[in-house]
């Protein structure tokens, strides 16, 4: 008679046990009342385009001229372009081409950076935008009145055009001695900010609008001692967490000749707005 209890109090302890323990369990999962963490999203572009064959054929030929004039095997290699040197394809690629022509050289870059943010707490894109307001500011646009503020997109460009501003599009000092020639982009004003092309266009460095999520363009005109002018312009945009940089420059073969301030500035932003499409394919 003694037995049959022993065994329905074993059986009772045991069910207790079983209920305590999956009870804790459950208030060690829940923790009532404590702090909620939300990882940041992660970017839109888990890629990048090859940049070598992101540019069509037609396109490059339209800006290196001279490729046009080199025997058929010369050409296919030029327009092949050189890939950039980069350890992490994944996070950085390029690619470079040069054509010389009677008149001028022309070079090309282009750049692909895909941003990722290693914080849980920031997003790709937010870590994307803040290294693009980075690049912004140390671009010096004229006109930006806070020091390290990058203007939103849409922002009218100033017309200040500070002394950096106005150094960037003329070059050295004109003393006659190995100095840059005014460009057409400094012959107004920088002051009354009238603009300085003919027609009433601006052609200073400023933001552009209408590509990716945030653009500026950059121009700057640099001369070595006796050597010809050399333009080189720069167009960099924002889409999501990739960042991409193109530049355009020319270099002309007589030393008093100027390159053409708008006509690269038109053909940089043009590439540029093709790359964006490429990259949201």
């Amino acid at each position: 008679m003694a037995y049959v209890p022993g065994v329905a109090l074993l059986a009772a302890l045991a069910v207790g046990c079983s209920a305590g323990s999956d009870g804790s369990a459950t208030d060690a999962d829940s923790k009532p009342g404590g702090p909620t963490v939300t990882t940041a999203p992660p970017g839109k572009y888990r890629t990048l385009p090859a940049p070598c064959r992101a540019v069509p054929g037609s396109t490059l030929k339209d800006l290196l001229p001279g490729v046009a004039e080199l025997p058929r095997q010369q050409q296919e290699k030029a327009l092949r372009g050189s890939p950039t040197i980069t350890y992490d394809t994944d996070r950085k690629v390029g690619c470079n081409w040069k054509a010389d022509a009677p008149d001028s050289t022309r070079n090309l870059s282009i750049d692909f950076e895909r941003v990722v943010s290693y914080d849980p707490l920031v997003s790709d894109d937010d870590r994307a935008r803040s290294l693009y307001v980075k690049k912004e500011n140390a671009a010096e646009l004229p006109g930006s009145s806070t020091p390290g503020a990058a203007p939103e997109k849409g922002a009218p460009t100033g017309t200040g055009g500070g002394e950096k501003g106005q150094e960037k599009e003329t070059g050295e000092a004109g003393d006659g001695k190995g100095s840059a020639d005014p460009s057409p982009s400094a012959s107004a004003s920088t002051s009354s900010g009238t603009p300085g092309a003919p027609g009433g266009e601006d052609l200073r460095p400023r933001v552009v609008d209408g590509l990716g999520d945030a653009a500026f363009l950059d121009d700057l005109l640099t001369r070595a001692g006796s050597t010809a002018q050399h333009r080189t312009v720069s167009v960099v945009f924002r889409t999501s967490n990739v960042i991409v940089t193109v530049r355009y420059g020319e270099q002309p073969a007589l030393v008093t000749k100027v390159p053409d301030s708008k006509e690269l500035q038109d053909k940089a932003q043009a590439l540029a707005r093709k790359l964006a499409e490429v990259i949201s394919e």
